[in-house]
């Protein structure tokens, strides 16, 4: 029987799967190492339990005592996971900027989680690192890890994931790109790495807003280079500990805009559900591409799951609100036809006669029914085919009188995805008021029309 003693034991052996459509251009293989496999669903829960170790093994961690943190969240998971097995309380403190998902996770697993403002210096007093300071001097029996500056974080990556790599691709390796945090996965990978063979290459990804990459080419940190960034879990605002440059052959900066995009084609082009550091991993591949020849071989490192990010990257309208995905709306499909026709509309005392005749002049099969400006109803081409057969004399009759329901009435910035699911057998457009307080209808053949521009 292959049976594990306990969720610990699940940690690591992650698979490395192939990448074929997003890298399809790029003139070698790339593959990912998926590590979103770790039952913590991050590479984190690799120096986590490492990190516990290494503290039990000083004696800086004795039984029912507190672990305190902190952490993005990942981190948190895989420290939580363990003290859920070795009998240990958590406290975490995070920033802010994290999802909900990673603090409603972290809660789940029974820890108390500390959410402290992101836009501060580190040592100011209401920073995460300040506060977990505070609470492991304040709490007795208790430890603060702090995966920064703590060693065992990058060897936790030296004697599990880089020789995991190695071994996976047979030795073959030529690069290895990773985003860059605390440093422990970057530099830990490298030092086992290079020691196989020094000729790989160390790619690590940043975000513009932190420091790291400016560190990197000049030694110098720079405080002009922090500014407020929305990617998650990697980049920084000072340099941990857990780096050594030497191991690492190039630092390369991603936006915030490009690596949610990227992330939302693994998850659509690959299959992969992965993070936003996985998608910045990605793209900074990209943007590196004209390094790479024929018979190289490149594994990216994606280290946490997409259901940290269902209510940021990968939900619609908070990408559209920060600029980063390009939807089409009800807006577009209006500014986007080749005549600026004002609405059709009839008013409920008209005949269907005239409304027959408005179809026919304007080539429409839908009319809104309004009366000094307000909607009442409407009137359709194939409403009025139906009731032809039960009564010829209708075409005497009034709109009033035959009123279909309303057409539903949409915000002007509306995607067209919600649009669409609002045109049904029954209902065969959407109205939409500009700025100016003025109607517009979209109908099914406008968005047809719209999406195959």
């Amino acid at each position: 029987m292959d049976i594990k003693n306990n969720i610990l034991e699940t940690i690591g052996h992650t698979p490395m799967i192939r990448l074929n459509r997003i890298t399809r251009d790029l003139p070698c293989e790339v593959v990912a190492k998926v590590d979103y496999f770790n039952p913590g669903n991050s590479i984190k829960d690799r120096m986590a339990v490492k990190m516990i170790e290494m503290a039990e093994k000083e004696g800086k961690l004795k039984p029912g005592g507190t672990i305190i943190e902190c952490t993005s969240g990942n981190t948190g998971m895989g420290l939580a996971l363990a003290a859920i097995v070795k009998g240990y309380k958590c406290i975490f403190t995070t920033t802010d900027k994290q999802s909900k998902e990673k603090m409603d996770i972290l809660k789940a697993v029974g820890a108390e989680v500390i959410v402290c403002p992101t836009n501060v210096e580190p040592d100011d007093p209401r920073s995460y690192y300040s506060v977990a300071t505070r609470l492991a001097r304040e709490i007795p029996n208790s430890f603060h890890f702090n995966q920064y500056d703590n060693l065992a974080n990058r060897l936790a990556h030296y004697e599990t994931t880089g020789p995991e790599i190695w071994e996976q691709t047979d030795g073959k390796v030529t690069h290895v790109v990773v985003t860059a945090g605390t440093g422990g996965t970057v530099t830990g990978i490298g030092m086992y790495l290079k020691e196989k063979n020094p000729n790989i290459k160390i790619w690590a990804i940043d975000v513009y807003g932190s420091l790291l990459t400016k560190y990197f080419r000049t030694g110098e940190i720079d405080m002009n280079e922090v500014h407020p960034y929305i990617s998650e879990g990697f980049g920084e605002d000072f340099v941990p500990k857990n780096y050594d440059m030497r191991y690492i052959d190039h630092f390369e900066q991603v936006t915030d805009k490009d690596g949610a995009i990227m992330a939302r084609r693994l998850a659509k082009e690959e299959g992969l559900f992965c993070g936003y550091s996985a998608g910045s991993c990605l793209q900074g591949l990209m943007q590196l591409k004209q390094n790479l020849k024929k018979g190289d071989l490149v594994v990216c490192v994606l280290h946490d799951h997409g259901s940290r990010y269902v209510a940021k990257i990968y939900n619609d309208q908070w990408m559209m609100e920060r600029g980063f995905l390009e939807v089409k709306t009800f807006k577009d499909i209006v500014n986007g036809r080749s005549s600026k026709q004002k609405l059709i509309s009839i008013a409920p005392s008209q005949t269907i006669s005239e409304a027959v005749e408005m179809m026919k002049k304007y080539d429409i099969e839908h009319i809104p029914v309004m009366k000094d400006g307000e909607l009442l109803g409407s009137i359709s081409e194939n409403g009025l085919f139906q009731k032809m057969f039960t009564n010829p004399e209708i075409k005497s009759m009034t709109a009033g009188e035959l009123l279909e329901s309303p057409f539903p009435i949409v915000d002007f910035n509306t995607p067209v995805e919600r649009i669409s699911s609002l045109i049904t057998k029954e209902n065969g457009a959407v109205l939409g008021r500009d700025d100016s307080g003025n109607f517009h209808i979209v109908t099914k053949y406008d968005i047809i029309q719209s999406m195959a521009k």
